[in-house]
């Protein structure tokens, strides 16, 4: 789906593919991309799990994390929501909206772009809120959430030592602010 906001990239969202655990895992493939993830990147097999767990999410619930398909037609990353999976910390059973480009994408407002589309396909399926969880050194991450109108609630340590995260949130039964 070709999603074009006034000022904004046009970006495509789609559900993931069995090819885009590929694309993904070459997308994130870089330690500057997963500063704020553990700093190495993953095994290719953990994004043919999690492309897999998102079909399952869109089927169910009608969102998940989309693939983002930047303006000369490559995989840019994911952007999109899911159910809160961590029971040791953080906003427990909550929907957090999240992000993650490649590299290559940072800096062309796709993560914004396609966080508003997905925002607006969260208020058509009904959902109340969305949090946002983000490593507190996490300047660009935390520039979309505000841009998103999100708020910020509070903040916990991760299970990465010396790793903090602040929680935004978002009531989506407001319009989002520009």
């Amino acid at each position: 789906m070709s999603t074009v906001l006034p000022g904004a990239p046009s970006v495509q969202l789609r559900v993931p593919t069995d090819e885009d655990a590929l694309s993904w895992h070459r997308a994130f493939d870089d330690p500057e991309v997963m500063e704020f993830f553990g700093g190495v990147p993953e095994e290719l097999s953990l994004y043919e799990e999690w492309t897999a767990r998102q079909r399952r999410l869109d089927a169910e619930l009608g969102y998940c994390l989309w693939t983002v398909i930047g303006e000369d037609g490559e995989v840019a990353g994911f952007t999109g929501a899911q159910p809160w999976s961590r029971t040791d910390f953080g906003p427990v059973g909550e929907i957090e909206i999240g992000w993650r480009l490649a590299r290559s994408a940072w800096g062309r407002g796709y993560a914004t772009t396609a966080a508003r589309v997905t925002l607006e396909r969260l208020r058509a399926a009904g959902l109340e809120r969305v949090v946002a969880v983000i490593d507190t050194g996490n300047a660009r991450s935390i520039a979309v959430a505000r841009r998103l109108g999100m708020e910020r609630a509070e903040t916990f340590a991760t299970s990465l030592p010396g790793q903090e995260a602040v929680c935004f949130r978002l009531e989506l039964t407001a319009p989002a602010s520009a």
